[in-house]
């Protein structure tokens, strides 16, 4: 009889000769050359991919995840005695079952899990869920990971490695955030076919070091090849292993170590309850290709102690691709918007006003809101297929909560943080009779419009300062009391009280015919559209709207499936004033508008600043069969450079994104900047994220091939705001009706600056909280001051044990600075640089130094009450 040897590995290319005897006869001769058999390590990843809805309700998917863990403890005990490579281990990919769980789980389960956790059999990693990060604002990025920190506290171990799965690129904002959170690694597990570009054609097995917008900070990237599914396909490791390996070979793949994700048959699924036994079996056959069952930091530490000095460094925004579902629910997501900023002005204020009693929970659950709006299941797998079943209906229903709810408590929160001054803080009657306290949550002094509601101001019209003196102000038409709030210091608040009497008619701020005008900027409205087809800074000697496009200003587009040479526009424009001055002027024009029963914008102007404010209205129709809303704006500005802000970082489309990223559609943070040498317009806009570079390029309806999405964008100075759609095929909205308003902002300005846009951006975002005066008067000295405008402060809060006062530090004029803090009444004992767990790393004596774009945390010892 003959027989045949599984040849082990060689490191060198030989004649291989074999001669095996058995049973006294001679075996097959191979005299053919071989290549050296490579020593593969394929690290294997045991993981759930968490959809927090899709599959099922939300909370019935809750019961399914801690369901997983109980069957992955159960796995890791029965596979104890197994081979070191073969013993089961887990990874909970994201954070948010868990938290659950160890909440709400039997004293002795928690402990079983905890136990297991710190044996590491199973593996906590950074990231709450499964986020489209290109929807969050900065603070809402580092959030993500607070729920680490505090259940790395609690079960005595470091969590420094992420897994997001799913979602195809995330933004550049993330690699800051994930370094304040002692990250370093970071498995990205993308989809493998629905509408994620070119993300893996670009990414797939090809390991980097993405480096942070500061250039300080990095973290270790790899996306696995078939992303998080390939447990999903008919890929069977003892059986397809090899093929994938030839593959790799083939793609002159550099590493001797291999990444697979390993989450089966479909999302929410419960661990392979064979995957020990098929390794155990693998390993006994052969030497090599060696299959170990781990844990994601375990690979990440083996591949960097081995490759490190030769794994490739990128700097760029991974544009994603994803967040264009959250226009399908546009109001939603304008809330959400919303809700992060006021939550990071109303821990700004409690920090300020009554730091002893700051609500660690009501805050914890108000972010955990957010999150989880922002998470990427936005309803169920029937939501486009059967829009009408009544599980599509419940799951919509309670990812809306997430907005509402959070809406609501950030409101509370805001209202309760100004009503304390240092005894415990009640939610206060709404009386305004004893006057306003404004208080501004920014590190710089502000001047802005403050609108008092209707009928809360019986007194009389005229408003004062705290030197008794008149300031601007004017009744609107809609019954509120408006007045300019000038020079409110950074940090701190001041009182304006309100008295008998008609407001004195100051001002220049003038509406007449279709033209607005102020001190600062003036604008003409084309009477037949609607849209502004001029725009003038009066400190600038052009013409800031380019009308020969045919685009203007704010011009309505309504496209039908893919049709974008069929767009259609707003019908004929009504035109008229609705307020006249002298403080407000503002222009109402209504419309009729393809996919809405009506859409009404409003332009106005305010004397004492330096902006155009856009409100639109879109009341919208349901509509079923696909459909995309886009407003245009076309800017003047001749070889004029567009800027883009993100989380932590300013981005020019094309130069700064990761080869790979999204080119069609971009989700921007605050504002947007086209500037020339000489000058240029910043546009802010607070409701709608989603932005088109050129041209309307968001037609991708359904799976799309790599090749269909765009591979490079040329310089331009329009831009489309992408306000709504439904061209998803699955998980998003089918319809949106109603209205849903969307806002922006025009500052004309002369040569670009950074800290102007970056102030600009939080100033529409982050108004000046005017709240019924009550105690004391807030004195005017700045809480904290600091000595360099090159650097912000982006939030600050209350720590977590009421000990200490955290602050973020943001290099907001792209370079280098040393900055120095003045503080006000409350000096701290002692000033730590810090990070997302609040801890104390090294003290601070002097100037501190923050690199361009670099977020630094701060930890500000309290003094004594």
């Amino acid at each position: 009889m003959s027989c045949k040897a599984t040849v082990v590995m060689l490191q060198v290319v030989v004649a291989s000769v074999l001669t095996l005897c058995c049973s006294a006869m001679a075996a097959d001769r191979d005299d053919k050359p071989r290549q050296p058999t490579r020593q593969w390590i394929v690290y294997i990843l045991p993981h759930s991919h968490v959809d927090i809805g899709y599959t099922c309700l939300q909370p019935e998917v809750e019961r399914t995840q801690w369901r997983n863990i109980d069957l992955a403890l159960d796995l890791c005990r029965k596979t104890a005695d197994y081979p070191a490579e073969a013993r089961f281990k887990w990874n909970t990919e994201v954070l948010w079952a868990v938290d659950s769980y160890l909440r709400e789980a039997p004293p002795k389960k928690q402990q079983q899990l905890i136990e297991a956790i710190r044996a590491g059999q199973i593996e906590l990693h950074a990231l709450y869920g499964n986020e489209l990060t290109g929807l969050c604002r900065p603070e809402e990025l580092l959030r993500l990971c607070e729920c680490a920190q505090r259940l790395s506290k609690r079960c005595g171990v470091k969590i420094d490695t992420a897994l997001i799965s799913d979602v195809p690129g995330c933004t550049w904002g993330i690699v800051p955030a994930l370094a304040q959170a002692g990250v370093k690694y970071f498995s990205i597990g993308p989809n493998h076919s629905a509408r994620i570009g070119r993300t893996l054609d670009v990414w797939a097995d090809k390991p980097f070091y993405w480096v942070a917008p500061d250039g300080r900070q990095k973290v270790l990237c790899w996306v696995p090849y078939k992303g998080y599914a390939l447990g999903h396909t008919k890929f069977k490791l003892d059986q397809d292993l090899p093929e994938q390996l030839a593959q790799l070979e083939r793609a002159n793949y550099p590493y001797d170590i291999v990444q697979l994700r390993w989450s089966i048959q479909g999302d929410n699924t419960p661990p392979d309850a064979s995957l020990s036994e098929v390794v155990k079996n693998w390993n006994a056959k052969h030497e090599y290709p060696k299959m170990i069952i781990a844990t994601a930091s375990e690979m990440f530490r083996e591949f960097e102690k081995r490759y490190g000095d030769k794994i490739p460094s990128f700097r760029g925004d991974w544009t994603p691709y994803w967040e264009d579902g959250a226009g399908s629910s546009a109001r939603e997501t304008a809330i959400n918007r919303t809700t992060a900023e006021r939550l990071v002005q109303a821990e700004t204020l409690w920090a300020m006003l009554n730091p002893a009693w700051y609500p660690v929970d009501r805050f914890s659950a108000a972010w955990r809101n957010v999150i989880l709006y922002n998470e990427h299941t936005w309803g169920s797998c029937y939501s486009i297929e059967k829009p009408d079943w009544q599980i599509v209906k419940d799951q919509w229903k309670i990812k809306q909560a997430f907005a509402i709810d959070g809406d609501t408590q950030s409101r509370e929160l805001l209202i309760v943080a100004t009503a304390g001054r240092g005894a415990e803080p009640k939610i206060p009657e709404p009386r305004w009779a004893a006057g306003v306290d404004v208080f501004n949550t920014s590190s710089w002094p502000r001047t802005d419009l403050v609108v008092l509601p209707k009928g809360s101001t019986k007194p009389g019209e005229v408003v004062l300062g705290p030197d008794g003196r008149p300031v601007p102000s004017q009744r609107l038409s809609t019954g509120e009391l408006a007045f300019l709030a000038k020079d409110v210091p950074p940090l701190a608040g001041k009182r304006f009280s309100i008295a008998a009497g008609k407001a004195p008619m100051e001002g220049k701020a003038k509406a007449e015919g279709t033209r607005l005008s102020s001190p600062a900027v003036t604008l003409q409205i084309d009477p037949l559209s609607g849209t502004i087809v001029s725009l003038r800074g009066n400190a600038i000697d052009a013409e800031l709207c380019d009308t020969a496009s045919g685009v203007a200003l704010n011009r309505y587009y309504y496209v039908l499936g893919d049709k974008v040479k069929e767009a259609q526009q707003a019908g004929p424009a009504k035109v008229s004033v609705k307020e006249s001055g002298p403080l407000v002027a503002s222009l109402l024009v209504e419309s009729d508008a393809p996919g809405c029963a009506k859409f009404t914008r409003e332009y106005r102007v305010i004397d004492g600043l330096d902006r155009v404010d856009i409100i639109n209205v879109l009341d919208k129709k349901a509509v079923r069969r696909k459909e995309g809303v886009h407003l245009g704006f076309a800017f003047n500005v001749p070889e004029g450079v567009m800027r883009m802000d993100i989380p932590w970082a300013v981005i020019q489309p094309e130069v700064d994104q990761l080869p790979g990223a999204c080119k069609n559609w971009f989700t921007v943070g605050r504002w947007v900047d086209v500037s020339n040498q000489d000058y240029g317009v910043t546009w802010a806009t607070l409701d709608a994220p989603l932005v088109e570079v050129g041209a309307i390029t968001a037609d991708k309806i359904g799976i799309r091939h790599p090749n269909t999405w765009l591979r490079k964008l040329e310089p331009s100075q329009t831009l489309y705001s992408w306000v709504m759609n439904n061209h998803w095929f699955t998980n998003y909205r089918a319809e949106q009706e109603g209205p849903t308003t969307f806002r922006y902002a025009l500052r004309p300005h002369k040569q670009y600056d950074p800290v102007a846009a970056q102030r600009f951006g939080i100033e529409c975002s982050q108004p000046l909280v005017a709240v019924p005066a009550r105690g004391a008067a807030p004195s005017g000295r700045p809480f904290l001051e600091l000595d360099t405008p090159d650097v912000i402060v982006a939030s600050i809060k209350p720590s977590a044990d009421r000990n200490a006062w955290i602050i973020r530090l943001f290099g907001a004029a792209g370079r280098p600075a040393e900055v120095g803090l003045r503080w006000g009444d409350a000096t701290p004992k002692a000033v730590w640089l810090s990070n997302l767990a609040e801890e104390r790393s090294r003290a601070v004596t002097g100037p501190i130094s923050v690199a361009a774009w670099e977020v630094v945390t701060l930890r500000a010892e309290r003094p004594a009450p």
